[in-house]
């Protein structure tokens, strides 16, 4: 009987690990081009996901969302924080702070991914992960909020619903 309990905790535990939205790459270097593949496993307990909305941090400038067939691609844009250096003596000072596709359908039993592509400045602290929180919206009001941050020095596995992160490396 305790190998069934064992079993069946390993199991839950294995679901609700994956059941978060996460990042496929995980790691990327200050400084440089990124491009964020958002890995959305499921809908909302049943009901078909309809809604996904990317929060982009401070520090990720000249972001480009990829579209998407059949879903419809918006950006919200604002000032950023400060003026950050871009490409070819560029500087920018506002730009996009969050990505929304929607009216597609991503139903329950399936897997799908959001893509972005955005410069990581350089100034971003290479000590502390960067954390993209994400808001996936379905029928009815249902919503699952990937947007938990934890505190400095806790660990996000403890958290039930941690932003996907990403871990910042120096410059190369």
């Amino acid at each position: 009987m305790k190998t069934i309990v064992i079993g069946a905790a390993l199991a839950a535990f294995a679901t609700a690990a994956s059941a978060h939205v996460t990042l496929e790459t995980r790691e990327a270097p200050v400084g440089a081009s990124y491009k964020a593949v958002f890995k959305v496993p499921h809908g909302c307990k049943g009901a078909p996901t309809n809604v996904v909305r990317v929060k982009i941090p401070e520090g990720v400038i000249g972001v480009k969302p990829m579209p998407k067939p059949g879903w419809k691609l918006e950006t919200v844009t604002g000032k950023y924080a400060r003026a950050y250096p871009y490409y070819h003596g560029v500087t920018l000072t506002e730009g996009v702070t969050e990505v929304v596709w929607s009216g597609g359908e991503l139903p329950d039993a399936f897997y799908d991914e959001f893509v972005l592509q955005g410069f990581l400045t350089k100034d971003l602290n290479t000590e502390a992960p960067l954390y993209f929180p994400v808001v996936q919206e379905c029928p009815g009001g249902a919503a699952a909020r990937w947007i938990e941050i934890p505190a400095a020095g806790a660990p996000a596995s403890e958290l039930e619903a941690p932003a996907p992160a990403l871990k910042l490396l120096p410059a190369r």
